[in-house]
């Protein structure tokens, strides 16, 4: 019995000693990454997000991708387009300072509502989408949902179609056990992640290498909280649910756009995630010698890219 109880005091010293660890992360990376824009609430919780450009130009609306943040794009992308057009990047919900209900709002129609409700509340409409990653997935449903309100897609790196299995990074967010995500997100996975940054990041970027300013001007630091881990696990469940849904309307998208990869992308494959949306109307460049992260890479290619697609749609007539 003595022995029992005093490997129960030490698992509990231990998780008590991770808890206290991560309230140390967590109020670090509040305070090196702060919120740079505002809040609108919308049914099921909020979207913080930013804006520059005139709002009488043509809005770009950018969206983010898994375990990221709107810094994603302020890093370089929003300067680069705003002089020309009227520029908002958000955070998706539970991502950064937006925020989310439930879990159940991780599947991808849920979070493209939100998203939508958000710009119908701004007076946001014919929107050009720029979506990232997981973002390029919440972009297509938007544009598959609401086809009358989106001007044109302009997707980076998107994922688009199911995974038969999570890239290795992120292999620990696969957990559908809500107490099991809570315990693990307020205990373990913060102070985890702050060790094993380096190899994540690096496998995120391969095979460029990471920005040195990244946890701090690309808002990195910011995944160092319990709602980043849970909203993480959130995501991949909700996404690995409800894409095979999404794939299979996309016979229905009218919105024009394109695809612009990175040629070595280790986290989504162009060939699966690119190359076969090109029966559904979207066009696809790969961009050589780069890997996933190519909206901070190689902003000033991204940003010529979005110009093109924005501007092909100019022409396109205005959906009834």
């Amino acid at each position: 019995m003595t022995t029992i109880m005093t490997l129960t005091l030490v698992i509990v010293a231990i998780f008590v000693a991770m808890n206290l660890w991560t309230h140390k992360l967590t109020r670090e990376g509040l305070k090196r990454v702060p919120q740079l824009g505002s809040i609108t609430p919308v049914k099921g919780g909020s979207i913080h997000y930013v804006q520059k450009g005139d709002p009488s130009k043509q809005a770009i609306v950018m969206i983010h991708g898994l375990t990221g943040q709107l810094q994603h794009f302020t890093y370089a992308l929003v300067d680069m387009l705003a002089d020309d057009y009227h520029v908002i990047a958000v955070d998706r919900p539970g991502c950064g300072y937006s925020t989310r209900d439930s879990a159940e709002l991780g599947r991808l129609p849920e979070q493209a509502r939100m998203v939508q409700e958000f710009l119908d509340a701004k007076g946001i409409k014919d929107a050009v989408l720029v979506g990232h990653s997981l973002g390029g997935a919440v972009a297509l449903a938007m544009a598959l949902d609401h086809p009358e309100k989106t001007k044109a897609l302009a997707l980076l790196s998107p994922l688009t179609h199911k995974l038969p299995s999570s890239p290795q990074v992120f292999k620990p967010l696969e957990i559908r056990a809500e107490w099991l995500r809570s315990l693990i997100a307020n205990t373990l996975a913060v102070p985890l992640a702050a060790k094993t940054a380096p190899y994540a990041l690096g496998a995120v970027f391969d095979p460029e290498p990471a920005p040195a300013d990244f946890l701090d001007r690309a808002g990195g630091a910011l995944g160092l909280r319990p709602s980043a881990f849970i909203t993480g696990s959130q995501d991949v469940v909700g996404v690995d649910g409800s894409i095979a849904a999404q794939v299979a309307r996309y016979e229905e998208l009218t919105v024009p756009g394109g695809i612009l990869f990175g040629a070595q992308d280790a986290i989504l494959s162009p060939d699966s995630h690119g190359d076969p949306m090109q029966q559904f109307g979207l066009t696809i460049e790969r961009l050589e010698g780069t890997g996933h992260m190519i909206l901070i890479t190689a902003p000033d290619i991204c940003a010529a890219f979005i110009r093109r697609v924005a501007e092909a749609a100019r022409s396109e007539p205005a959906m009834a």
